[in-house]
């Protein structure tokens, strides 16, 4: 908590066009100590999409909260405002939205006004979204407080963990910064449960100062990228995403295909590197057994056997990135 992190923080706030933003250790207690600081306790029931990879649900777990699992849509693998609506209903008593792949939830600004309608806190998990925005206003900055996270492999990654709360809300601000310092009120004085040591450190603080002001020339790369693919990629048994604008900074350039075992072997017998980003929904986990049996999301269990991510990040040379096209133009499936 020295003078690089309270530069980062401020920059990071600007950025975003946000007023408070606090470090934290990482992205999945930024996760979950808003959703203390937003006022869930043992046993709320939160909203949550189940394909994002555990990393909400281990936050409520962690707390002691129940996962109101709701589905995605096919294309654009997001909440959507309808499954909000469901989960409303059923009176959960936060709604978490994730901003997955690096595509910025379409229905953002909606479901955001539904929230507050119904007095529900909504939590954005900008984990993977880091300067994607929708009518010219940065995914963070819609719900009540975000989560995100600087993980090296993220957009604005640093070279070790770090995560990061931003929020309007002087008070969730100051909720956040106790509970991740002890609970402390003042030095040693301790007010509020659920504290933990959370910290950014202060040199991965610094390079993520330096890695910020390039960062929306890098997510102009990745986008880039992911519009050859989407151009380019000509395969009748593989669905690409469409091309996006400023709502998609292309974290993770995610394919469907029903035959996405083979392809991911065609791909790595030529030396491209895939994986599944992810193949276990969050309430098919072993962990749960038949906790969740009842529930069933007809489009999150479909993708997950049948999504695929291609290599796609700013350091790609157009070369690498036509290696990728003909490979997958040439499978026989």
């Amino acid at each position: 908590l020295g003078p690089e992190v309270v530069k980062f923080e401020k920059s990071f706030a600007s950025y975003l066009g946000a007023a408070h933003c606090i470090s934290v250790a990482n992205g999945t207690e930024a996760i979950e100590l808003s959703l203390r600081a937003l006022g869930v306790k043992q046993g709320d029931s939160v909203a949550t999409v189940a394909n994002a990879g555990m990393y909400t649900t281990t936050a409520m777990l962690a707390i002691g909260a129940e996962p109101f699992f709701i589905d995605v849509d096919m294309l654009t693998r997001s909440a959507t405002l309808v499954e909000v609506e469901r989960a409303l209903a059923a009176g959960v008593k936060a709604v978490v939205v994730t901003h997955l792949y690096g595509l910025a939830v379409p229905e953002i600004r909606q479901i955001a006004v539904r929230c507050a309608q119904q007095g529900v806190p909504l939590l954005e998990d900008c984990a993977q979204a880091h300067g994607a925005s929708v009518g010219g206003q940065r995914v963070g900055t819609f719900g009540d407080a975000a989560s995100f996270s600087f993980y090296p492999t993220k957009n604005l990654g640093a070279l070790g963990d770090g995560g990061a709360v931003v929020t309007a809300s002087e008070a969730i601000a100051e909720k956040v910064a106790q509970l991740r310092q002890y609970g402390w009120s003042t030095k040693y004085r301790v007010e509020i449960g659920g504290a933990r040591n959370s910290r950014l450190d202060e040199m991965q603080a610094a390079i993520l100062s330096v890695f910020l002001p390039n960062l929306d020339a890098a997510n102009a790369r990745r986008r880039e990228i992911a519009t050859m693919y989407s151009t380019r990629i000509a395969h009748k048994n593989i669905l690409v995403p469409e091309k996006g604008d400023a709502n998609y900074i292309a974290h993770l350039y995610v394919v469907q295909s029903a035959e996405r075992d083979a392809l991911r072997a065609h791909l790595r017998s030529e030396d491209i590197a895939a994986d599944i980003h992810y193949p276990i929904p969050d309430h098919r986990q072993p962990l749960f057994k038949d906790r969740f049996e009842y529930v069933h999301l007809k489009n999150t269990e479909r993708l997950s056997n049948e999504i695929l991510t291609l290599p796609c990040y700013p350091e790609m040379t157009d070369a690498q990135v036509e290696q990728v096209i003909r490979s997958i133009n040439s499978w026989q499936s």
